[in-house]
């Protein structure tokens, strides 16, 4: 496997990692992790409580794609447009939610750029 397409799948583990990060005490501790980023609490604390289980699950499926960008090319291209997709939410909703499009955004330009050098130096 090429350099860039190595790069590309540790950045994508290292956004794994940060997302179960962010994700598992937001699925235990949904309150406390809304208060510990100045976020505004909800209600019922289900949803955020739900939004980290599905990040966590959206986190799986990146997992294939930084094994091996080559072979499982859909979800290589799919990690980055959903954080791509993440930056976009993020920044067109309230500004009080700005710190988490920024978080998707710093994986985003990086792994878009180093999965497109893999794709095009392998041809």
């Amino acid at each position: 496997m090429n350099k860039f397409a190595v790069w590309f799948g540790r950045l994508v583990w290292l956004g794994i990692v940060a997302n179960f990060a962010l994700a598992l005490p937001g699925l235990f501790l949904p309150e406390q992790l809304l208060a510990f980023f100045g976020f505004p609490p909800a209600s019922p604390p289900l949803w955020p409580s739900f939004a980290s289980l599905l990040l966590i699950l959206l986190s799986l499926f990146y997992m294939p794609g930084a094994i091996n960008p080559f072979h499982y090319r859909a979800n290589a291209y799919l990690a980055v447009i959903s954080r791509l997709a993440g930056v976009v939410f993020f920044f067109a909703g309230p500004s009080t939610y700005f710190l988490l499009g920024l978080f998707d955004l710093i994986f985003a330009i990086p792994q878009a750029i180093l999965l497109l050098l893999a794709l095009k130096t392998a041809k």
